[in-house]
């Protein structure tokens, strides 16, 4: 099975595809799911999906300290920036981003891809982030979940048809621009024209090869400023939003209390501890680009994780193995930025969603020969 994430590190926005192999067998030769994401292997996005999977995800061992994979007894993360077609000086020199099509070679990306989900070792590129040079290739074998997140996984249609499932993290101009600033400002010494300047050049790049991926997603984990606050632009208060496209094939989407109605609900109180400006969760259906979606919304922070499952428990189709996981990867993973809001709650839900689409992929491959012996 394939899982695909898009990303866009310049711009904070991210996007994300799954996809299923054309053959899936048990055992060792089972084949990959791809997902790509937008910090390539290092995000806490990915963290949290190779948790659900077990096992700590490490760079290959022996090889170019500077790889952009990550390894796992399972997955296998592998960054679509490492497709890059220009290094960072001849971008430059062409007046391009890494964001262009031109900066990237869609035709190896989409062979590699192919290669490793039919179960075929490939010698991977790699772009060297610290450098900014395109080194010698790596040798990736075929894992059984792979795992590929940056910026176009949704770009070329070949890739895209590879893909068994699609995620799309989508953060506001608003939001991105707050986290910038703190980051910028405060961390590296950036001066505010600086920064604006940064983000409206990438801009029309983003708006022209990025933003549109997000039609194709099968879910899409939107940050928006919070609507607890009027007029917050801090970024701290997240209202975040999973939008889930119904009809995918394994995949069921969350809902809150009853499938297919529209709710409003605030559970602070007796059995959730809110400080200021407490939590309030929406789920209802939705249109998204053309397509019926169901979308779970939750804006505002915990105050204590243990009393997640308090609100895990009004929650259905969570793909959970047991009462309660999604509260235990939340406290499991405390210190992941965005484990006391809906970013962290949706990309752990997210992941266990995951986890049983591959799950339901691998059963029915395996089932197949059986069937077609009966028949």
């Amino acid at each position: 099975m394939a899982v695909s994430t898009v990303y866009t590190t310049q711009s904070f926005h991210s996007t994300c595809s799954i996809s299923t192999p054309s053959k899936t067998h048990l055992g060792f030769n089972q084949k990959k799911q791809i997902l790509f994401y937008n910090s390539c292997g290092k995000s806490t996005f990915m963290r949290r999906l190779t948790s659900v999977f077990g096992g700590a995800a490490e760079p290959p061992k022996g090889g170019n300290p500077d790889s952009n994979t990550l390894i796992s007894d399972t997955t296998t993360v592998i960054c679509l920036d490492d497709y890059h077609s220009l290094d960072r000086t001849g971008r430059k020199e062409k007046g391009v981003t890494a964001l262009d099509p031109r900066a990237n070679d869609f035709d190896l990306m989409y062979e590699q891809v192919k290669a490793m989900k039919e179960g075929k070792a490939v010698d991977k590129p790699i772009y060297n982030h610290v450098t900014g040079l395109l080194d010698p290739p790596e040798l990736i074998k075929p894992p059984k979940i792979l795992v590929i997140e940056g910026l176009h996984p949704m770009f070329d249609q070949r890739v895209r048809d590879l893909l068994d499932f699609s995620i799309y993290l989508d953060i506001s101009n608003e939001v991105k621009f707050a986290w910038k600033i703190q980051r910028d400002m405060a961390e590296r010494g950036h001066s505010l024209e600086s920064i604006k300047a940064s983000i409206e050049a990438r801009k029309p790049d983003f708006e022209a090869y990025i933003d549109p991926q997000k039609q194709y997603a099968d879910a899409v984990i939107e940050v928006l400023p919070t609507q607890l606050i009027p007029g917050d632009n801090e970024g701290k208060i997240l209202r975040v939003r999973l939008i889930m496209k119904e009809g995918v094939k394994y995949f069921n989407p969350v809902y809150l209390f009853d499938e297919g109605s529209t709710i409003s609900w605030i559970p602070c109180g007796r059995k959730l501890t809110c400080s200021y400006p407490g939590i309030k969760f929406t789920y209802g259906p939705e249109s998204y680009f053309g397509h019926e979606v169901s979308v779970l919304e939750m804006d505002g922070q915990f105050d204590r994780l243990d009393e997640l499952i308090y609100v895990e428990s009004h929650l259905s189709n969570l793909s959970t193995k047991f009462y309660g996981e999604v509260t235990q990867q939340m406290l499991k993973h405390s210190e992941f930025p965005g484990s006391n809001n809906g970013t962290g709650l949706f990309q752990t839900i997210v992941g266990l969603k995951i986890r049983d689409l591959y799950e339901q992929i691998t059963a029915s491959k395996a089932a197949a020969p059986l069937q077609a012996t009966k028949a």
